[in-house]
């Protein structure tokens, strides 16, 4: 496939007026649902289709615990309202799903924690807008969650509109491979220390200090427990269930031997020099894990691979893969293998990126069905931030931080000049994001109390507290 043409800087800012005439920046601000606005529970309820039936219940009382959690668990229904607004034409890479809980920090491979993005299960091409809208809309439930001001409310989510705009707007003066080199180092986040309190500063120490040791050591620790002189995966039901609790006794070693086959081939979807490191562990145990909020009921894995002893330990985090809850609404698409999408995705999202990312397929898996897996470390200096805890300001120093890292995710893919045209310099595109986000807390309300009135009335199942 040729490349596209090389576009002159006076072109790609042309580009971006030109957006500008197919969607006006005041048009981004606006939403209102059509009255074809599909069901919100419907679309909970088709999603639940594909996933395990024991674990949806747990799904809907993650997701039914507030406002906020209902929207982190709400992408499918965000993805079909975006899909019919205005769109600007300037398409990036897109997260996806990039509210404000799925930022964070993690250990680069040269192992300094880096702040990025760290969640790609809807990754896909796509107008850069919707990410933005994505983003501002959740700061703006997170504010009415927090119990803040209207005021102050509006402020953070200006902050991260602005902050998006001006980051874009200073790529777009850079040469292309310094924009491919930036990253934000969590030591950069230390220049916000003098703008907080000594608590807040506490806390984040405590928090890097945690994510720095947040490894396979710690996992394995954690995680398991030697019997009859054999290393396994503890069990935890519901939430960890080792593979000796899923299948028959006489089917498990079939079942083993087809995993050691599955972890084979994921080794061959690593570059070459980690499938070298890859290779130097072999496979120990497996168990099914329960994780996040929307993402419950998805077919989680967790795998205890070990080195040269239990002092040597590598787990991995294989996670099922179905296409992103952007695919019906945008085209460009590339690969077939949903886990692969996530990986490529995340790749080219990231400024670094976790050097065991890799993917597989499961042709028939112990329900019988074939799946699509993406694979990564479980654990390796994930660290997110306090959301529950924040004031009105110091949510606004992490929307600066969000916005910026967003606009550097998204300038790896997109045009950052064209882009940077659209938004301008002035303030027009932050105010139309603040109108879009608090008109679209509105709407996260009405569907999260259509999504309570479904459990109480036996439409919806919801396990709470768990």
């Amino acid at each position: 496939m040729a490349s596209p043409p090389v576009l002159t800087p006076a072109e790609r800012e042309s580009a971006g007026k030109a957006a500008r005439r197919r969607a006006p920046r005041s048009v981004q601000g606006r939403w209102e649902p059509r009255p074809d606005r599909p069901d919100p529970v419907e679309i909970i309820q088709e999603e639940d289709r594909n996933r395990v039936p024991d674990l949806i219940p747990i799904r809907h009382g993650r997701m039914l615990a507030s406002a906020f959690t209902f929207y982190r668990g709400a992408a499918g229904i965000m993805a079909a309202d975006l899909g019919v607004t205005p769109r600007s034409g300037l398409d990036v890479q897109l997260c996806g799903d990039a509210h404000l809980s799925n930022f964070g920090a993690f250990a680069a491979p040269d192992r300094r924690l880096i702040f990025d993005i760290n969640d790609f299960d809807e990754t896909h091409p796509g107008p850069f807008e919707w990410d933005v809208k994505r983003l501002a809309a959740s700061f703006s439930v997170a504010g009415r969650d927090r119990g803040f001001k209207k005021r102050e409310a509006r402020e953070v989510v200006t902050t991260a509109a602005r902050a998006y705009r001006e980051e874009m707007r200073r790529l777009a003066a850079e040469r292309n491979i310094d924009v491919w080199y930036e990253r934000v180092d969590i030591e950069v986040i230390e220049q916000y220390r003098s703008q907080v309190s000594h608590k807040v500063a506490r806390n984040f120490d405590k928090a890097r200090a945690k994510a720095e040791s947040k490894n396979s050591m710690r996992a394995f620790t954690k995680l398991t427990r030697e019997e009859d002189g054999e290393l396994r995966i503890v069990s935890d039901p519901p939430l960890i269930v080792p593979i000796e609790e899923l299948v028959p006794k006489n089917k498990l070693k079939e079942v083993q031997t087809g995993l050691i086959e599955l972890v084979d081939q994921y080794r061959g979807s690593l570059a070459p020099d980690i499938r070298y490191l890859a290779d130097r562990y072999r496979f120990v145990d497996v168990a099914h894990k329960v994780v996040g909020v929307g993402s419950v009921g998805t077919r989680c894995w967790i795998v205890l691979m070990l080195g040269s002893d239990s002092n040597d330990p590598l787990f991995l985090q294989v996670k099922e893969a179905g296409p992103s809850v952007l695919a019906p609404f945008a085209s460009g698409g590339r690969y077939k293998h949903e886990g692969r999408r996530v990986v490529e995705g995340q790749r080219l999202m990231q400024a670094a990126s976790d050097i065991f990312l890799g993917w597989l397929t499961n042709e028939e898996g112990i329900d019988g069905g074939r799946h699509d897996f993406y694979v990564r470390q479980l654990w390796d200096g994930k660290g997110s931030a306090q959301i529950e805890t924040m004031t009105a300001h110091t949510m606004g120093l992490y929307a600066q931080l969000c916005g910026a890292t967003l606009a550097r995710a998204h300038a790896r893919s997109g045009d950052p000049i064209a882009i940077a045209s659209y938004l301008g310099g002035g303030d027009k595109f932050d105010g139309a994001m603040n109108d879009f986000a608090e008109a679209y807390a509105d709407q996260n309300e009405r569907d999260y109390e259509a999504a309570t009135a479904a459990v109480e009335s036996g439409r919806l199942k919801a396990e709470r507290d768990i």
